[in-house]
């Protein structure tokens, strides 16, 4: 008798059959649910840390100006040493890192 190898066998069909039947009756999310979850996910992620506790502050930064033995590069925009320049073009210095 010939076997025919492409068929779907008795046993993995039933299987098949029955893990579908079961996701088709699991209680899914309500669509319109999930997004207003996310909403009011979103309207909290202003002022709350990954613990839980809310933070007030405002972080504070002094800003140093470049120096005059500093450079921007060109490339990474990074301010670097004077000493790290690899190459001027049209009046743009760019690093060693960059140029390497």
């Amino acid at each position: 008798m010939a076997t025919d190898y492409d068929e779907v066998r008795s046993d993995v069909k039933e299987s098949q059959d029955r893990s579908l039947e079961a996701l088709q009756s699991a209680n899914a999310p309500d669509a319109r649910s999930v997004v207003s979850e996310l909403d009011e996910a979103d309207s909290l992620d202003g002022s709350i840390t990954p613990g839980g506790e809310f933070v007030a502050e405002e972080l504070v930064v002094q800003v140093i100006p470049q120096a005059e033995d500093e450079f921007t590069c060109y490339s990474c925009f990074l301010v670097r040493h004077r000493s790290q320049i690899a190459r001027e073009k049209n009046g743009h210095f760019y690093c060693v890192d960059c140029e390497g």
